[in-house]
């Protein structure tokens, strides 16, 4: 499976939702392989270049302008639209990535209490593999005045920190894990 051909094919090359896409992916990517490289335990590495390549795919059907995404939906919904899209593409465990990978993850009560655009189901990041791309992801801005920076473990910290100290202990244990 080719995780940039598969890009192509939803936005064409040229485009700033590709040029978007594909500069937060790769970015996404390579600091997800450092972390998965540096674990001394089993880690899938070609699929974790391959989800960190995918997880945002479904920004196509969002309407952020900025992106260069047209679509009807509001951004949130690019977690469960990808799933959706990589699943008919027949990528279910990449698909997966997609579905699970905002912030540190959403539980169903959390999604209904704040009335999210999203399906009411954990989405939690459950696999080694998961938690590591959407621990990665969380370094990385798609917009374009900030997609060319790695933010800090404390500017990563401090985004986390609004949502709540359950969110900040998870975050913190996988930065003890994952972090540098």
């Amino acid at each position: 499976m080719n995780p940039v051909a598969l890009i192509d094919k939803y936005y064409p090359p040229g485009t700033l939702a590709h040029a978007v896409l594909l500069r937060h992916s790769t970015r996404v990517a390579a600091k997800a392989m450092a972390v998965a490289a540096r674990l001394r335990c089993p880690v899938d590495l070609l699929f974790v270049e391959e989800a960190a390549l995918l997880h945002d795919i479904g920004i196509l059907y969002t309407d952020a302008p900025e992106l260069g995404c047209s679509g009807t939906l509001p951004y949130l919904a690019h977690a469960y639209k990808g799933r959706e899209l990589l699943e008919s593409e027949g990528l279910p465990r990449h698909a997966l990535v997609c579905d699970r990978h905002i912030g540190v993850g959403l539980s169903a009560v959390e999604i209904a209490a704040r009335h999210l655009p999203l399906p009411a189901r954990d989405m939690f990041p459950v696999t080694l593999e998961e938690q590591i791309v959407t621990y990665a992801d969380l370094f990385f801005s798609k917009s374009p005045p900030e997609n060319d920076r790695e933010r800090s473990f404390a500017e990563v910290r401090s985004s986390v920190e609004r949502y709540g100290a359950e969110k900040l202990l998870i975050l913190d244990a996988w930065h003890d894990r994952f972090g540098p």
